[in-house]
């Protein structure tokens, strides 16, 4: 049996997965129970999976503490411990991470794979454009978005689903956290 693939991304109501100007991570909108359902999620037994730029931004963030992003959070330090595979046709090990690998090649030969022999769940957090591919491929079983109550219309980069496929998207979970975050779970079907 394949080992499921969650696609786990922050977006602002716009559809943003980040932006500039005077945001902070999380838009500033975290709260205890975001941190704590955050942490729960990531106290499973998984293997994360990132594309080479998602990678570099994390090492680069975490490597400097990752305060002056807002995001050094007990859940951020549970993913970096967590056995990671970093899909890449650039990087070379060893990487600064404590249990990733790199996987070189096409993303979607990658985690084909990955997903007949793993064990463990898969998820990536991030990696816009390899998990857009991968949708496409069909392999991601879950979407799960955490909306974030903002627009960021002038200042809004990585559109989280810009250029992907068009999808239909069956709710199987929901959850407000804090009051005002939405925690969306979805799973994909290729339109048309």
């Amino acid at each position: 049996m394949a080992a499921t693939y969650t696609f786990d991304v922050f977006s602002s109501l716009d559809g943003y997965g980040a932006a500039g100007g005077d945001w902070t991570g999380y838009w500033g909108k975290q709260g205890p129970e975001l941190l704590d359902h955050r942490l729960a999620l990531y106290e499973a037994e998984q293997r994360m999976v990132f594309g080479a730029t998602t990678y570099r931004a994390f090492a680069r963030m975490l490597a400097s503490g990752g305060e002056e992003f807002g995001v050094r959070d007990p859940w951020v330090d549970r993913m970096r411990s967590l056995p990671a595979t970093v899909v890449s046709t650039t990087l070379e090990g060893p990487l600064d991470w404590p249990d990733a690998t790199v996987a070189w090649g096409d993303a979607v030969d990658v985690v084909a794979r990955l997903k007949e022999e793993s064990r463990v769940p898969l998820r990536s957090h991030g990696s816009l454009s390899m998990n857009r591919a991968l949708m496409a491929a069909g392999l991601v079983d879950r979407v799960q978005v955490t909306l974030f109550p903002v627009i960021t219309g002038r200042t809004g980069l990585d559109p989280v689903f810009r250029g992907g496929a068009d999808f239909d998207l069956e709710l199987v979970e929901s959850r407000t956290l804090d009051g005002d975050v939405q925690e969306l779970v979805y799973r994909p079907t290729l339109h048309g």
